[in-house]
């Protein structure tokens, strides 16, 4: 079973590009598990011929690799210093913010970021970069439509400002999704771009080994111009932030120094 496995990660890699073996082992391994035993294979040698054949398959495949569970404003509290305290400051020093959101999913995160920038400026001077391994998510958040309970801790006066209901699903308006500029990126391989002065990433790098985490975190710090910002989600506190020349701006806010 483990050299299965271990077969179908250099597969998988030499494939797509994805190195599962960054990803933490039992986590992926049970996930990946479930989904071939429910469509009927009995190994990953077989799951991985089907695989490569099946482009839908594949498609569902990396839907379950990926956790795509993501809602509007997400944590509140944090939304709101990010509003209150992160963003005047950063437009103090550059009044046209360098935005990315990654890891973006299903489009919550960029929209909600947008969101709390108008707040600050004029929807045409906000530009948000949105990147996501995965073309499905990628595809759903172009289309902006999202169920009621995404929408669970988003202000109300956003809700009616931005989105339009339609039956039991609400869509985002057109001037917000002109704000941001989606695009397909995997973290773990592919170059930063840069200098931001706010990346978001959330609830993501906890799926990740320790190392693969340390890399990304340096990648971070490297596409972040000096005083930019790195908003992480709530699990994933850095507890040695001087290593990657970070220093604590707020609860889950660090500062590249």
């Amino acid at each position: 079973m483990p050299q299965d496995y271990e077969h179908f990660i250099s597969r998988i890699h030499q494939k797509t590009g994805i190195n599962l073996a960054l990803y933490k082992e039992a986590q992926m391994k049970r996930r990946l598990t479930s989904l071939y035993q429910k469509k009927g294979y009995s190994s990953f040698k077989e799951f991985f011929q089907v695989l490569d054949q099946d482009q839908q398959l594949m498609n569902e495949f990396l839907d379950r690799m990926t956790i795509n569970v993501s809602e509007f404003y997400r944590n509140a509290k944090r939304w709101e210093v990010l509003d209150k305290s992160i963003v005047p400051e950063l437009i103090s020093k550059n009044p046209n913010l360098k935005i990315w959101s990654a890891a973006c999913s299903t489009g919550e995160e960029p929209y909600t970021l947008a969101m709390v920038l108008s707040n600050h400026m004029p929807l045409s001077r906000i530009q948000v970069l949105a990147t996501d391994i995965d073309e499905n998510v990628l595809t759903k958040a172009k289309r902006g439509v999202y169920a009621e309970r995404s929408l669970n801790e988003a202000p109300r006066e956003m809700v009616k400002k931005f989105f339009r209901q339609e039956g039991s699903y609400y869509t985002v308006e057109d001037d917000i999704k002109k704000t941001v500029t989606f695009k397909k990126q995997n973290l773990l391989a592919d170059r930063f771009g840069g200098p931001f002065d706010l990346i978001v990433c959330r609830n993501v790098l906890i799926y990740f080994t320790e190392e693969a985490k340390e890399s990304i975190y340096h990648k971070f710090s490297q596409a972040l111009r000096p005083g930019g910002i790195l908003f992480v989600g709530s699990t994933e506190q850095i507890f040695n932030p001087g290593t990657y020349e970070f220093e604590t701006a707020d609860t889950f806010f660090y500062r590249k120094k």
